[in-house]
């Protein structure tokens, strides 16, 4: 576990908090996609920008890289020697997702670009449900061949089993996990 992919079913599955909690415990820098693609005021980079930020993210010999943007997936995904997938319900990606709309009123989250304070509407709600079950059918797929490809693949599906794995974490030496 040198080189970890946080990946998730939807916003508010807990990415940014999982991938913080395990570069704190593994003491590796941390890279939020959405960070290196907004600039201030919700400006896209371009994808050329998006894909190199991406590669120097990989650069080092360890991290810890959260985010999904599945386009660009093959720039990072192929360094990678673990995913930690988060598949929560539905019902709970959605409350948190109303949630941190209330608690960053008007302020930036951190793990987002510059002076983007976090917003909210309607399309991006329709865009959880609608596709929720589509992405859940392509990202078991998508870990399956990872597995295959022999990286380490963590598929957490609670509150329960996210405690337990960064507490098992915690306790364990990194070649012990299951």
């Amino acid at each position: 576990m040198r080189k970890i992919l946080v990946m998730g079913i939807s916003a508010g599955a807990g990415k940014s908090t999982v991938a913080r909690t395990l570069g704190e415990k593994l003491n590796y820098p941390v890279t939020y996609l959405d960070s290196l693609y907004f600039e201030p005021g919700w400006k896209e980079v371009s994808d050329e920008v998006f894909q190199q930020r991406q590669v120097d993210a990989t650069l080092g010999a360890t991290w810890v890289i959260e985010g999904n943007y599945s386009r660009t997936l093959p720039v990072r995904e192929k360094y990678a020697d673990t995913v930690v997938y988060l598949e929560l319900p539905l019902y709970l990606c959605l409350y948190r997702v109303v949630k941190r709309r209330i608690r960053y009123h008007r302020q930036t989250r951190p793990d987002m670009g510059k002076e983007c304070p976090e917003k909210l509407d309607w399309e991006f709600l329709k865009y959880i449900v609608t596709t929720y079950r589509r992405r859940k059918v392509d990202m078991r797929g998508r870990m399956r061949r990872y597995v295959e490809e022999g990286k380490k693949v963590f598929r957490l599906q609670s509150r329960l089993q996210i405690q337990d794995f960064l507490q098992k974490l915690e306790q364990t030496k990194l070649d012990e996990l299951p």
